[in-house]
């Protein structure tokens, strides 16, 4: 049963033109390893360097969202690095582009004003998310942000298409959030 359901998930995430995968515990430390295993898949795929670039930064950005803002957490936010939370994120390829997707758990709390913050980036054109990003650098960070605010920001300027989310119920205080981003 064991080699048939890995089959089964390796063979539909192929399908599903994943090229890198992760789920589990992630920190910085990882995130650099995968990173360094996404740029040699997009180097042997002779993948366009503005396209690789652009990918690797989104890819960078949803890890750092995972690690900073899960709410699985082996470590605490206010301990010094290395932070450690639990998340998934994906790589692949569909119809001609790429695509990062990651998951991590939020507390039901959160839900509102990440929705609201992603629906409002999502209604911007190119010039006012660039505009957004310049004023919020100028700005300090939002309270409770474990970085600079400019996380989404940034995944929304180097996508070629809106950015999809999705939220999902699982226990009492706690959703799965995802986001896709195209390049």
């Amino acid at each position: 049963m064991l080699a048939h359901d890995f089959r089964s998930f390796h063979e539909a995430s192929k399908r599903n033109g994943v090229i890198l995968s992760f789920g589990g515990d992630l920190s910085d430390n990882v995130m650099v390893s995968l990173g360094e295993v996404l740029k040699l898949r997009m180097q042997q795929a002779e993948t366009d360097a503005t396209v690789a670039k652009r990918v690797f930064s989104i890819f960078v950005e949803q890890a750092q969202n995972i690690i900073r803002y899960s709410a699985r957490k082996l470590t605490a936010a206010d301990m010094p690095p290395p932070r450690v939370s639990a998340g998934m994120i994906a790589v692949g390829a569909d119809g001609g582009r790429f695509f990062v997707v990651c998951g991590n758990e939020v507390s039901h709390a959160e839900v509102p004003a990440l929705r609201a913050r992603l629906d409002h980036l999502a209604g911007l054109s190119a010039e006012e998310l660039r505009r957004t990003y310049r004023e919020k650098l100028r700005q300090p960070p939002d309270e409770g942000s474990l970085g600079g605010s400019i996380g989404l920001i940034e995944i929304a300027r180097r996508s070629s298409a809106p950015v999809e989310y999705d939220f999902q119920e699982i226990g009492d205080d706690l959703s799965l959030f995802c986001l896709k981003a195209y390049i």
